[in-house]
């Protein structure tokens, strides 16, 4: 991209208000959205995190605070990094300060109808030089993006929970989207300390894939009584050296999201090893979402706490 439209990591002791262009947006100050604006923030980019209540900002705020603090807490992060990336980050309500930034990143419900009308939307109010980049961790970028006039601005940029931990960054370009996007977009995420890959652009790119049939097949080995949760949890960890059992993982990912990638994929590929468990809609449909509602594969008492 031109020097105009460059996005640079803010040298080391500059304010970063006069850094306008070097802005990020996040749309969405959920789990992922409050992690990326932290990742961001802790890189040296001032970051605007944007929801659709005040309520919902807030929490994002105080989610990338203790996230940071978590950080800190292992010892990856200094305190006063900590605080400087947090003065870094302000919220919004709504999509009029978009315009303000250089890279708006989308981490909005995985549903393609609610992204489809937030990049209409994102289009309009974002400068025309932006990089409008999506952390869809299933739909395809092109479908995404095949109603805007410019779908060349659009790249898929995806984030792993959480986000201040895992190391990579799945790249994707659409059909449309332009190469020098997709330089930049490559770029941005190299600056931010993180591993880059680069998939093609079908439904549920590389980790997406892989991790789908993996909860799914721990669902239906659960389903069909063949272990117990806390079996099959611990053959993945110690007969794969797994950070996380698969139910465990699920509850962190959320397992309405789990469902709903798993319905992405089957529409894609109609293959018998996206078909979800009945279990997963069962559980989904007793709002049963893993760590966000307190209660999946396994109970929460508090918000955070372990199983």
């Amino acid at each position: 991209m031109s020097d105009d439209t460059d996005i640079a990591p803010i040298e080391p002791g500059s304010d970063p208000r006069e850094s306008v262009r070097q802005r990020v947006f996040v749309v969405g100050a959920g789990i992922m959205g409050s992690g990326i604006a932290a990742q961001c923030a802790l890189a040296g980019y001032p970051v605007t995190l944007e929801d659709v209540s005040e309520e919902l900002a807030r929490r994002g705020l105080a989610h990338a605070g203790r996230a940071l603090d978590h950080a800190v807490a292992k010892g990856t992060v200094g305190a006063g990094d900590r605080d400087a990336a947090l003065a870094r980050i302000e919220s919004a309500i709504g999509l009029r300060r978009a315009d303000s930034a250089e890279i708006v990143i989308e981490a909005a419900p995985e549903s393609l109808e609610i992204k489809r009308a937030l990049f209409r939307e994102l289009e309009e109010a974002s400068r025309p030089s932006a990089v409008l980049a999506s952390n869809t961790s299933s739909l395809p970028i092109t479908s995404i993006a095949q109603e805007l006039k410019d779908p060349g601005r659009v790249v898929g940029l995806h984030f792993f929970n959480p986000v201040l931990q895992m190391p990579l960054v799945e790249l994707i370009p659409g059909h449309r989207t332009r190469p020098e996007v997709v330089d930049a977009a490559r770029a941005f995420a190299t600056r931010l300390g993180k591993t880059v890959i680069t998939s093609r652009d079908t439904p549920g790119f590389v980790t997406t894939r892989a991790l789908a049939v993996l909860l799914n097949e721990a669902a239906w080995m659960l389903y069909e009584g063949v272990a117990t949760r806390e079996d099959i949890d611990a053959a993945y960890k110690l007969g794969f050296h797994h950070p996380m059992g698969p139910f465990e993982l699920a509850d962190l990912v959320g397992l309405d999201t789990a469902l709903a990638i798993l319905d992405v994929l089957w529409d894609g590929f109609r293959d018998p090893r996206y078909r979800a468990c009945p279990l997963l809609r069962t559980m989904v449909a007793a709002r049963r979402l893993g760590r966000k509602s307190g209660e999946g594969f396994y109970v929460y008492p508090a918000r955070g706490a372990a199983p």
